[in-house]
């Protein structure tokens, strides 16, 4: 129930009367006289919308968010939406048949939800408190909402705290799963890393100058800097299940043989350096002559410098400029963080399966087993059994009984399992 302007109750339906939070927020509408049967969202953007959310600090993170929830909730019915900080929404993607239904509410891109636009919603409730919030089905305030389910995080500034945007999953009651909201907090902080290390990355590094032991940028270094800004992002190496690697800066892709992957790839790995000897150990299985390396060290520096002048390859020992984020690396800090569902999702597979190099093969058990162990000390059962559908854990007899003891008594999966189990131990 919320109040009317005389002071009344006004009933609207619930599930068994509405929560503290979301009375509240009904409140705030009753108190901008709001009509919970007519009320709609102002569609804010038109031909400017592209142009607006390109130049958007979250656009640098989209790739992120698609990866880690979109691109699993395509056929699911689930939408996942990112809105600004004054609720307007600036993509909603996922589900095709979801999005044609959403349209009718004008859930849609360029579309306003802000609380004091349509009442009480996820992503408009969330940047009112500035913290998670899940809606179900008639906890909005909106009657032509009632049927649909959200939930909803704010995105901040990684260093001034400041709300960024909010991220969002609309659809039926699967949106306020149990599991959801850890999800998007999980995601939300991945994404803020990202543009706390790109943000990083645009900063030069500060050197003595002479005489006088004060420290400002050099030449060299600004002009790095100013290069990186341009790009807009650190630049991020993708090498999980794919035999060849893939250089992103901010969207402008460069593929790399996976030669070229792998060297890059060990020394983001080894970010301290790696002398001549230990990179051609770590680079060619079956041994390599210093000029055969020279000569592939040649060879990607000067794709390098096209693609990316920024990023250098430093020598004695041989480095690189700036860092260089692994898909493995934010594998591993989605793991740090227990946000094991969201590590999962973005763990495509081990890195360069194609490549023999031993530097590789040492980097594909340190993720096989960090994930392994992470899962089976902390992870849920359905998290263990999504593991279990990848190649490396389809045949791992202790994640499928650590999943069977998790599962309810009475769930349908568990017949599943059993039979997996004997099977492998048969």
């Amino acid at each position: 129930m919320t109040v009317d302007d005389a002071g009344e109750w006004l009933a609207l339906p619930g599930r068994g009367g509405p929560r503290g939070v979301v009375l509240d927020s009904w409140r705030r509408a009753r108190e901008r006289r709001l009509d919970p049967e007519s009320v709609l969202p102002a569609l804010e953007f038109d031909s400017d919308l592209e142009d607006y959310r390109s130049s958007h600090r979250l656009a640098a993170v989209m790739p992120l968010i698609r990866r880690l929830l979109v691109r699993d909730v395509d056929g699911e019915g689930l939408l996942v939406a990112v809105g600004d900080e004054n609720g307007r929404l600036l993509w909603v993607e996922g589900d095709a048949a979801a999005r044609q239904r959403a349209e009718r509410m004008l859930f849609v891109a360029g579309a306003n939800w802000a609380e004091d636009r349509v009442g009480t919603s996820a992503p408009g409730t969330a940047l009112t408190l500035d913290h998670g919030i899940q809606i179900h089905d008639t906890d909005h305030f909106d009657t032509i909402v009632h049927g649909w389910s959200c939930t909803a995080v704010p995105i901040h500034d990684p260093e001034t705290r400041r709300i960024l945007g909010v991220l969002d999953i609309t659809g039926d009651a699967r949106a306020i799963a149990p599991f959801t909201l850890p999800l998007l907090e999980a995601t939300a902080a991945a994404a803020e890393s990202q543009l706390l290390a790109q943000r990083l990355a645009q900063r030069p590094p500060m050197v003595e100058e002479p005489h006088r032991g004060v420290s400002k940028p050099s030449q060299q270094a600004s002009r790095r800097a100013a290069r990186s800004s341009a790009v807009g992002v650190a630049p991020v190496l993708r090498v999980l299940g794919r035999d060849t690697g893939e250089l992103d800066l901010g969207g402008r892709i460069t593929p790399l043989s996976t030669r070229h992957a792998t060297i890059l790839a060990l020394l983001a790995w080894h970010p301290q350096g790696l002398s001549s000897e230990a990179l051609r150990e770590l680079a060619y299985a079956e041994g390599a002559a210093e000029v055969t390396l020279r000569a592939e060290l040649v060879r990607l520096r000067r794709l390098l410098a096209q693609a990316a002048p920024e990023l250098t390859i430093e020598a004695h020992p041989y480095r690189l400029s700036k860092r260089l984020e692994l898909d493995a690396h934010q594998v591993l800090a989605l793991l740090d963080r227990g946000a094991h569902r969201v590590a999962l999702a973005a763990y495509a597979g081990p890195p360069l399966p194609g490549s023999a190099a031993p530097g590789i093969a040492d980097i594909r058990e340190v993720l096989r087993r960090r994930l392994r162990e992470a899962l089976l000390t902390d992870a849920a059962a359905d998290v263990l059994l999504q593991y279990a559908a990848t190649p490396e854990g389809a045949t791992d007899v202790a994640v499928l009984r650590e999943a069977l003891r998790q599962l309810p008594p009475h769930s349908p999966k568990r017949a599943a399992v059993v039979e997996r189990l004997e099977v492998l131990e048969r």
